[in-house]
Order: C-alpha cells, then sequence, then structure tokens
C-alpha cells in the first residue's frame, strides 16, 4: 500500500500564491507519475498538472502559466505551485500518484486539500 500525505492548501486572496505538497510514502515501487486534480463544487474532477518519471509535464488548460509542477525524487514527493490564483481555482486539490512495483501498476489518491481565493 500506499500513503499520500498532502499539506499546503488554505485561504489565500486572488493573485496570492499557494505551494501544494504531497509525499508518498509505503511500498511505493517506481512512481511513474504524480500529480494534482481538482474538483470544485458542482464540477467533474479535472486535471491540474502532472509530472512523469522522466520530468515530462502535462498541465490543464485553465492553469497553463500559472502553475508549475515539479518532484523530487530522492523524498518521493510532488510539489504544485500556484501563482496568479484566481476565483475560480477554488477547489478541493487530490494528489494522484501511479506507481509499478512489481510489475503492477497501480494508481492512488490523497484524501483532498481545500484551496480557496477569494477577491
Amino acid at each position: 500500500q500506499v500513503q499520500l500525505g498532502e499539506s499546503g492548501g488554505g485561504l489565500v486572496q486572488a493573485g496570492g500564491s499557494l505551494r501544494l505538497s504531497c509525499a508518498a510514502s509505503g511500498s511505493v515501487g517506481s512512481l511513474i507519475a504524480m500529480g494534482w486534480y481538482r474538483q470544485a463544487p458542482g464540477k467533474e474532477r479535472e486535471l491540474s498538472a502532472y509530472i512523469t518519471s522522466g520530468g515530462s509535464t502535462k498541465y490543464g488548460d485553465s492553469v497553463k502559466g500559472r502553475f508549475t509542477i515539479s518532484r523530487d525524487n530522492a523524498l518521493n514527493t510532488v510539489f504544485l505551485q500556484m501563482n496568479s490564483l484566481k476565483l475560480e481555482d477554488t477547489a478541493v486539490y487530490y494528489c494522484n500518484v501511479v506507481t509499478l512495483r512489481l510489475g503492477v501498476r497501480r494508481e492512488y489518491w490523497g484524501q483532498g486539500t481545500q484551496v480557496t481565493v477569494f477577491s
């Protein structure tokens, strides 16, 4: 099993910044990809960003140019730097990791961290 420890959510004024962190622990194996999704009230869960073990990244259209994803492989941790936050960035942000261990690929989700942007 893999445990995901998320931190960094909170309240921030529009235009401000927050940094989310997610550390994976347990039977991690190889972390193929690590990323963040978000879900606003009444909306579908959507991709914010992910980063592969090779360093390739993908961003959701709504966050391109404002959010930056990075990872520390030694710490099995992924970060999401969120700048120029907008009211519409308010959502629960979920850490997501894909692992490969003993030939088996698995996906895990964190419990979510609330980000609230106010005017």
